[in-house]
């Protein structure tokens, strides 16, 4: 059974940083696809960024995040990793990792419905 669990996330002042993890386990022939995506209170769930895991890890992050944060795929400890730095109040929200069983077309990258598993969530509070 795929289970996908994560750790990290808390409180923090903006302009400071955090790594969020999420540790897959079960996951037969690998998931292509991972990626962190995040939902305020009363917003939709929104992608933050995506990596494919099977060879050369392209990398692609929302606009919103560029520059600011950082996906990552330690594939010997099956953990996936988001470094985010320069955190503002805006990226309050609760965290999740997501995996794909299938490889994904770009225009389904930051969606989450395409993607199969799901972790936990963890909250993330950037003070002002």
């Amino acid at each position: 059974q795929t289970q996908l669990v994560q750790s990290g996330g808390g409180l923090v002042q903006a302009g400071g940083s955090l790594t969020l993890s999420c540790a897959a386990s079960g996951v037969g022939y690998g998931m292509p696809y991972m990626g962190w995506f995040r939902q305020a209170p009363g917003k939709e769930r929104e992608g933050v960024a995506t990596l494919y895991t099977l060879g050369g890890g392209g990398q692609h992050y929302a606009d919103f995040v560029k520059g600011r944060f950082r996906v990552s795929w330690v594939k010997a400890k099956s953990t996936l990793y988001i470094e985010m730095n320069n955190l503002e109040p805006e990226d309050s929200a609760k965290y999740f990792c997501e995996g794909s069983k299938n490889l994904l077309s770009p225009e389904s990258w930051f969606t989450t419905a395409t993607y199969d598993y799901w972790g936990q969530g963890t909250p993330v509070t950037v003070s002002s």
